[in-house]
């Protein structure tokens, strides 16, 4: 195995609940494909950087199943919903664990990497910068670009566990609980995508190309689509 080799895991909900924050901007269609554009552009970034080894995506959603598997990801299955904390009704960080669990089953004491799936803006060089700079033997998290919630959260001490607290808040609950927030630019790594206003920063900091065309193909207004028509 590669030195400080990193297994990553992303957690992504089913399709029919996704983006509500976009609604009022785009149809349930259209946030569909929008989750699984990003998503392949966060796999695809992930997978390209040199100390990842490998990608696990966990999800209850046949489709996002398909896509993670045509990526070269894995797919574990998402915990049954009699298993999640009541304290997680999205049951994310239920899944987060699941999966975490299972690979450090099947691989030994590895390092673990939670990433966000919507980071569309995500370069292999900020992450592998990322990885190689966050310390050793403590729970790191990359703080997102507002402030408030989590893009990445990295367990290097192979005996601890990954105890993941995405949801509202996320950074400073980790934080309570013994995290790191790391202190390196890496916008792209920062960029999680949960409004319009986030997608237009996304466009302008350089999202993924499959992103960028199903941005385009969906006529999504503005500068955005000005940036985006080299794709149409």
């Amino acid at each position: 195995m590669r030195p400080h080799a990193v297994h990553a895991v992303i957690a992504v909900k089913s399709l029919d609940r996704a983006k509500s924050r976009l609604s009022d901007r785009l149809r349930p269609e259209h946030r569909a494909r929008l989750v699984l554009a990003m998503l392949a552009d966060t796999v695809t970034a992930a997978a390209a950087t040199a100390q990842v080894v490998s990608v696990t995506v966990v999800t209850p959603d046949p489709t996002v199943a398909d896509l993670a598997r045509t990526l070269g990801a894995t797919v574990h299955p998402e915990p049954h919903r009699d298993a999640i904390d009541p304290a997680d009704p999205d049951g994310l960080n239920t899944a987060l664990t699941d999966a975490a669990s299972a690979l450090r089953h099947r691989h030994g004491p590895i390092d673990l990497l939670a990433l966000q799936a919507d980071l569309p803006a995500l370069r292999p060089e900020e992450l592998s910068d990322m990885l190689a700079t966050a310390p050793q033997d403590v729970r790191s998290i990359v703080v997102d670009h507002a402030g408030t919630g989590t893009a990445a959260l990295l367990v290097r001490a192979a005996t601890t566990v990954l105890d993941p607290r995405f949801g509202p808040d996320s950074a400073r609950r980790h934080i309570a609980a013994g995290a790191v927030a790391l202190g390196g630019e890496w916008p792209g790594l920062r960029l999680d995508v949960d409004t319009a206003d986030d997608l237009d920063l996304a466009v302008d900091l350089g999202a993924g190309d499959t992103t960028r065309a199903v941005l385009c193909d969906i006529g999504w207004p503005g500068h955005v689509h000005e940036q985006v028509r080299h794709v149409c």
